[in-house]
């Protein structure tokens, strides 16, 4: 069972890879809402990465940099990819939810850690529930570009 740091740290790399991943797929989708969407929430992850590596150093305080996953970059690639062969909207935000679930997951193990309380429960609580809405999205115009 990892501890209580490595749940956070993990949040925060999948965080990273957000901000970085939306804006890739975000360049590549045809439908402006959703481009338009996308690059919003790479923004929305930047600065939840920031906010909770802040607690996460007043807590531990470590200073390191915690960057992103290390499949992340594959992801990205992967997603490219598809773009550049032609795959349409549908494709890149089949590959989008693929990110988000990922998002959730860290999400979930970390409050499923009763050793983390306070500040720190409390920021991941309040990014959850946007997470979980942002996955929805992507998740409506997934199937809505389907049709």
């Amino acid at each position: 069972m990892a501890n209580q740091n490595e749940y956070v740290k993990t949040v925060i790399q999948v965080l990273h890879d957000g901000e970085k991943g939306f804006p890739d797929i975000g360049e590549h989708l045809k439908d402006p809402q959703a481009k338009a969407f996308f690059m919003e929430e790479a923004q929305t992850r930047g600065s939840f990465a920031r906010e909770l590596y802040a607690e996460y150093g007043s807590v531990t305080g470590e200073n390191e940099d915690i960057g992103g996953t290390s499949i992340a970059p594959l992801h990205r690639l992967w997603g490219d990819l598809k773009a550049n062969l032609g795959g349409g909207d549908h494709t890149l935000l089949e590959t989008a939810e693929q990110g988000e679930d990922a998002a959730k997951k860290a999400y979930a193990a970390a409050l499923g850690d009763t050793s983390i309380s306070g500040a720190m429960r409390t920021i991941l609580l309040k990014q959850q529930s946007h997470i979980m809405a942002s996955h929805d999205r992507v998740k409506s115009l997934r199937d809505q570009l389907a049709q």
